[in-house]
This record gives structure tokens, sequence and C-alpha cells, in this order.
């Protein structure tokens, strides 16, 4: 099983919760665009407009927030390739019209809700591309101004990851880490590259919940280990340390994960990524951990992504068999409903 858009599902579990996006928009966003916008209303929209022609190169979430107390909305496209596009305004354009078209199909809205669209990029190279619609279009710098008004012209906010310092990069430990790592992890210099690694698995120490630290832990190594598949076995050697010295000792469920990448680094060298590195390690879990090795996993792995789980729930968890418990763990982040998961332990 293999990650199709590692970066997509990276930037959606980390950015996509709330907290974590209140804290980006906070540390990031213009002051000025801060004193008209209440972040404490902010609310995650379930919509994308990234077809599929797209969505390897592009993700995006929407937020509902007030602006000028009023509804408005903050509508993030993550681009993940290694260079800008530069018809990136053009695309703005057309899904804030899409933005619009469903307020006004949908919610039969009379006025249309103010967008402010921002993109973030994490490409090696520089971005060096206009961030408005009217660069696009041919003449438009030479139109009288009183003319211009019959164009349409808007400007992007633009964040481009690659150009901060560790310094620069500031918030909660969720956000330090998805920024570091989209800045760092398809650098060609390797040691910037673990550099980044091992600072991300520092920052997890930042956390107070050690649960949603080990939770989050799992989401990390997940998306290294399926961007990055070039480490050497010295390097496999120095992260698994890393995170067994750096984590709370005594921790069952941080320990078996490490053996877990110890025994496949070991036979594969994780060539085919955190995915099936997990899956093939599995069996080997079980001669170290044990099936409550594996309880432990999936119970952190659900209550990061649903909150608490009902008393009933975690004890069939306990009770699941070996091989219930491996898709559990293997599929925890496709599951969009508790329901789903009871099919797999009832």
């Amino acid at each position: 099983m293999e990650i199709q858009n590692p970066h997509d599902k990276f930037f959606k579990e980390t950015l996509g919760n709330v907290e974590t996006a209140k804290d980006f928009i906070t540390n990031y966003l213009p002051e000025q665009l801060l004193n008209i916008m209440d972040v404490n209303t902010l609310e995650p929209q379930k919509d994308s407009f990234i077809n599929k022609e797209l969505e390897e190169n592009f993700s995006d979430l929407l937020f509902k927030v007030d602006i000028c107390q009023q509804e408005g909305y903050l509508y993030l496209l993550f681009e993940h390739k290694s260079y800008p596009a530069k018809g990136i305004a053009f695309q703005l354009l057309r899904y804030m019209v899409e933005i619009w078209e469903a307020k006004r199909d949908k919610e039969q809205a009379k006025e249309l809700p103010i967008i402010i669209p921002l993109v973030i990029y994490h490409g090696q190279q520089s971005w060096g591309i206009p961030s408005n619609l009217g660069e696009l279009l041919n003449g438009y710098d030479q139109l009288p101004e009183p003319l211009k008004i019959y164009v349409p012209n808007f400007e992007f906010l633009l964040f481009d990851v690659s150009g901060f310092s560790d310094e620069e990069i500031k918030g909660t430990a969720q956000l330090k880490i998805v920024l570091t790592l989209f800045r760092d992890l398809k650098s060609e210099d390797a040691g910037k590259r673990n550099d980044a690694i091992f600072r991300s698995i520092y920052y997890l120490n930042e956390l107070e919940n050690q649960q949603t630290a080990v939770g989050y832990l799992e989401t990390v190594l997940r998306y290294i280990f399926t961007v990055a598949k070039d480490f050497t076995k010295k390097e496999m050697a120095q992260i698994i340390r890393e995170i067994e010295t750096t984590q709370p000792k005594g921790s069952e469920v941080v320990m078996t994960l490490a053996d877990i990448l110890r025994q496949e680094g070991m036979e594969i060298g994780l060539e085919k990524g955190m995915e099936k590195g997990m899956k093939k390690g599995m069996e080997k879990g079980m001669e170290i951990g044990g099936a409550k090795a594996l309880s432990e996993v999936a119970i952190l792995q659900l209550t990061d992504k649903f909150g608490a789980l009902p008393k009933e729930m975690k004890e069939a968890i306990y009770q699941a068999d070996i091989d219930s418990l491996k898709i559990l763990v293997m599929n925890s982040y496709k599951f969009d409903k508790l329901d789903e998961v009871r099919r797999y332990i009832n």
C-alpha cells in the first residue's frame, strides 16, 4: 500500500487541524490582516477545488473565518512541486469563483464572502514569480489607471517555506515540524535533510500530551520514509537512536515503532517507504511488542484523529486478533468515521 500523494496527506493532517491552522495564521499572516480577522471563528471546510489532473502538484484547505465581522474565507493552496507554477494566480481565481458559486447555488447567498488566497510553496527553486493576476494579462501595466478598474486583478499572499531560517520557523511543535520537513526533506544535501529530521523528532518534546506526541511521531515517520527513500543503514540507525533517546523512556509504543523501523531497515533499507516498511514490519513487531503494542499504536492513531475513543471501542481493540490490528494500524488514516473502525473489531 503506497501513499499516492504524501505531501497532500501530511499537509492536510497537520494544517487541517484547527489549532495548528490558528497557530500558522497568528505567526505568519500580515498584522493588518490579523487585525480584521477573528481567528477564534476559524472553521475548516471539507470542500476541495483541486481537480484530478492537478492533485499531484497541489493541495488545498478552505477555512471559514470572520473577516471585518462578516463571514469570510481563507483559502490555502499548497504547491508541492520543485518549481513554482507561472499561472497560479489564474488557478486561484478559478478556485475562488468555484467557492463563490457554491455559496450562491447551495446556500442561496445574496452577498458573496471575502476570500483571502494564500499560497504555500516549498520547492528547492526560489519562487520569483509575481503574486498578482495582472502580471498574466498582456498590456495590463500599460493601461491608464482609470481603465484598470474594468480588468480583474488581485494579489495573493505567498508563504515560501524554502527561504525561512530555523529561527524564523515559529509556532507549536506540529507547525514547526511540518514547515521544517517541507523545507528540507527533499534537499540534495543529506546532512541538511537529516538535521531537519532530528530537529523534528526533538520538537515533539514540546507537546505536553505524550499520546499526541507518539501518535504524531508515527505520522511524521510515515511522511519521512515515503518522501525520502535513500537512507543508508548508518543514517537509519541514527534516526532510530534519536527516536529512542529523545522520546520518553519506557514508552512501549515508541520502542515498538523504533524496533519495526530497525528490523525493516536491516532487511530492505526502507526502499519502498514507510508504508511498506510498516506493513512488512508488522510480523516482526509481533515478536517484539506483541498484540498489546499494536493495540496501543491503533488506539493512539485513532485518538489522534477522532479524539477520545469510547471505552467499549478501546476494550474491543485490546481484544482484537493480530490480523485485525494490522488492518487498523495500516489504514487508520483512511477512516472517516468510527463506524468504519467497528467493522474490524466487532
